[in-house]
């Protein structure tokens, strides 16, 4: 059992159809057929959304994307329209609304991993492959890739894992040509996105990205090469054999794991509400990747 500890109602806007309530965005429709997405500060851990925001997450998350999808507009288009909040709307969504195309999804999760860790370390170390593609012996966790890979996975509902799957299968679902596409255009993107973090002191372990289609033509949506999609690491701290320190939430991860909490992850009960000292660590590490990727203040 995993979820929601309490699903939010959602807020609502005249001229706005509410369509979805996701992990940490809010999903609408506009009279003109446009989609209009709103990042809270909900977090999520171990497959449950927690009863406790982390102030500005939102926020960041948005920023962050329209500042990514900037720099990655000459690989692949990007469904943004405007950041223009809706009228009506309350004075909270500035900063973490996005006005979108709407996409014809594909049922993906397109992930590039340049880095062993995480479910990819585990298939390794049972198998010696990622989503049935063979590496090398002698990697350990955090070890770089020979070459980034594509290790797609099946979409999920909220609470469930998504599931990783061979790149056959996508091709099965999704059609070949479109498979191709997926990977070619996922592996471009973490290449680019790879090179500026490292000009910036940060590795890129993997990311993971979602695509649409616009008039049969692939198009990237939702978010984009933040610590809620990726893993950043600080490479003057790399070091392979352990697990890595990150910019994300694993400080929430750390937390709710540890006796601390008093929680039990493998039992049905839903996880306690965060300490403050826990939920200002997790925001001064979303607002840390944001200043060391882009070089700005966070205000």
């Amino acid at each position: 059992m995993s979820g929601f500890v309490e699903k939010p109602q959602p807020v609502q806007v005249p001229g706005l159809i509410h369509l979805h309530t996701g992990k940490v965005r809010d999903l609408y429709r506009n009279d003109a057929g446009e989609l209009v997405m709103v990042a809270s500060d909900r977090t999520s851990a171990f497959d449950w959304v927690l009863p406790t925001v982390i102030p500005d997450k939102g926020r960041i998350l948005t920023q962050l994307s329209l500042w990514w999808f900037d720099r990655l507009a000459d690989l692949v288009p990007n469904h943004v329209l405007s950041t223009e909040v809706p009228a009506g709307a309350p004075a909270d969504w500035a900063g973490r609304t996005l006005v979108c195309r709407s996409l014809e999804m594909l049922p993906v999760e397109c992930v590039a991993r340049g880095y062993l860790t995480g479910s990819g370390l585990l298939e390794y170390d049972q198998h010696r492959t990622v989503c049935g593609i063979a590496l090398p012996e002698g990697l350990v966790d955090g070890s770089e890739l020979p070459a980034p890979i594509f290790t797609p996975a099946l979409k999920a509902e909220v609470g469930e894992h998504d599931e990783n799957v061979p790149y056959e299968e996508i091709a099965r679902r999704v059609g070949a040509d479109t498979a191709a596409q997926l990977r070619q255009t996922t592996l471009a993107v973490y290449g680019r996105a790879r090179d500026i973090a490292r000009d910036r002191g940060i590795i890129l372990a993997d990311t993971k990205f979602e695509f649409g289609l616009a008039d049969g033509e692939l198009v990237i949506g939702d978010e984009v090469l933040t610590p809620d999609s990726s893993r950043f690491w600080p490479a003057d701290d790399w070091e392979p054999g352990r697990p890595q320190h990150s910019f994300d939430k694993q400080f929430i991860r750390d937390w709710l794991a540890s006796s601390a909490s008093g929680w039990d992850r493998h039992s049905e009960q839903p996880p306690p509400a965060l300490p403050e000292e826990i939920i200002a660590q997790s925001r001064a590490k979303y607002v840390e990747a944001y200043e060391r990727l882009t070089g700005q203040n966070w205000a």
